[in-house]
């Protein structure tokens, strides 16, 4: 009976994709967007720097492993530069001292993304509100300052010159195209995967929970349980992000487990829509785009973010795709 309440809303029950998409929980305009998504991953890097879209995708994925988190279970991690950056530490450690295959190496980032979250979700996920959001920022700023002191990670140097290598130790990856396919691939399989778990009933009991959290306690659901896996999986697939963005580049820095880090991935969430499935995805892409071919405004960047950013607040407050989704149902 409880799940039956919960699994059993309008919303699921109205979903209707196209024939071959509806099993993976996309509506009608769900699908023709994610065919869009999947024409320009195909074409993208034959049109764009292929270095550009890989970043992109790394981003995007760490918004939409964010968005999970905030958008459907309703709490707020100032944190989660943690796992990306660190997922990004140890999958360049592995590859460069260990020896670690490409895919093996991108493992060993979500590994230790699942472990700081196992961690730091045992410490934070009791507490709401904004004393979750400040236990994330403290512990994230802990690690921080140890990435900064440890000799592993090379201080401020980070560690550089990390290989790219072979996938499955027959494919080199060290050209730029051979490296997007791969990076195209870990997008995707992540992002269907956050999909699929929204759309199950694992899904609707976390957003029963961010409804009223009371209610689904009654119901018999042990929420902290599940905000606990949520946040696990969330902390598993920024590592993931992180450990793909540091073979990309070649190098793991302290920029990405830097506090400005979770406030970035925070703006790319809410300006593309929050609580949506593409909302992250196309926030990250007007993030990382505008910094890329804004960079020669220097410092100016950030404000030319700041005033983009609050128009957007003001103008869409549901985000990008939030505002498109309701402007779609008011004319359909």
């Amino acid at each position: 009976m409880a799940a039956d309440s919960i699994t059993a809303t309008p919303e699921t029950s109205r979903v209707r994709g196209l024939p071959g998409l509806q099993a993976l929980g996309f509506n009608r305009a769900q699908s023709i967007a994610f065919l869009l998504l999947l024409a320009f991953l195909a074409i993208g890097p034959f049109f764009l720097y292929p270095v550009f879209l890989m970043k992109l995708l790394c981003f995007a994925l760490f918004a939409c492993a964010f968005n999970l988190l905030i958008g459907y279970v309703g709490l707020l991690s100032f944190g989660h530069a943690m796992f990306f950056g660190m997922g990004g530490y140890l999958a360049a450690h592995s590859a460069k001292v260990w020896g670690f295959t490409p895919e093996l190496a991108i493992l060993t980032g979500g590994a230790m993304g699942a472990l700081l979250g196992v961690i730091s979700g045992w410490l934070a996920i009791r507490r709401q509100g904004i004393y979750f959001a400040m236990i994330t920022l403290a512990l994230a700023q802990m690690v921080y300052f140890l990435c900064l002191q440890m000799r592993f990670t090379g201080g401020e140097d980070g560690i550089q010159g990390v290989p790219r290598g072979r996938l499955f130790g027959v494919f080199d990856l060290s050209a730029d195209l051979s490296m997007y396919w791969l990076v195209a691939a870990v997008f995707l399989i992540g992002f269907l995967l956050i999909n699929r778990v929204i759309h199950s009933p694992f899904g609707q009991v976390l957003t029963a929970i961010r409804e009223n959290e009371p209610r689904a306690i009654s119901l018999g659901y042990r929420a902290d349980d599940y905000k606990m896996l949520a946040f696990v999986l969330s902390a598993t697939l920024a590592g993931v992000a992180g450990g793909t963005k540091a073979l990309v580049f070649g190098i793991a820095t302290l920029t990405d487990v830097y506090w400005a880090m979770s406030g970035e991935v925070v703006l790319m969430t809410l300006l593309g829509g929050l609580g949506t499935v593409f909302g992250p995805a196309v926030g990250a892409a007007v993030i990382v785009t505008m910094q890329n071919y804004l960079a020669e405004f220097g410092a100016w960047v950030t404000v030319i973010q700041g005033g983009i950013f609050v128009i957007c607040v003001v103008a869409f407050r549901a985000g990008i795709v939030g505002e498109i989704a309701r402007w779609l149902r008011v004319r359909l």
